[in-house]
């Protein structure tokens, strides 16, 4: 149960990275430095859940979006943010295994 409740959470906060992401690259040039920070911020404080989930499950999938999310963080900084937006992609995907994984036990076990 808690793997899946992680993953799905994650699902959520990945995908508004990533929507975040694809609408950094649209803001006014003035305005990018500061609102590339404050998603760097965001970034890493979804990194910061997913290895809470990791820790908490094991489940190498979170593991997997950690690193990930360190490589988005990285584009991020380097205003390549349609590469950064793949990798969240990756990350979502990779979540997305975790609560299809979840959800085949629960399911199994009569629990869902």
């Amino acid at each position: 149960m808690k793997s899946y409740q992680f993953a799905e959470r994650a699902k959520s906060e990945l995908i508004v990275c990533s929507q975040l992401t694809t609408a950094l690259a649209g803001f006014p040039d003035s305005e990018r430095p500061g609102a590339r920070r404050m998603l760097i911020m965001v970034l890493e404080s979804v990194r910061s859940e997913l290895e809470f989930a990791f820790r908490g499950t094991e489940r190498m999938e979170f593991r997997k979006a950690i690193s990930l999310m360190s490589d988005a963080i990285s584009l991020t900084e380097s205003d390549s943010y349609g590469a950064a937006s793949l990798k969240l992609s990756e990350a979502i995907s990779a979540a997305t295994t975790a609560a299809q994984g979840a959800w085949q036990v629960l399911s199994e076990n009569g629990l869902i």
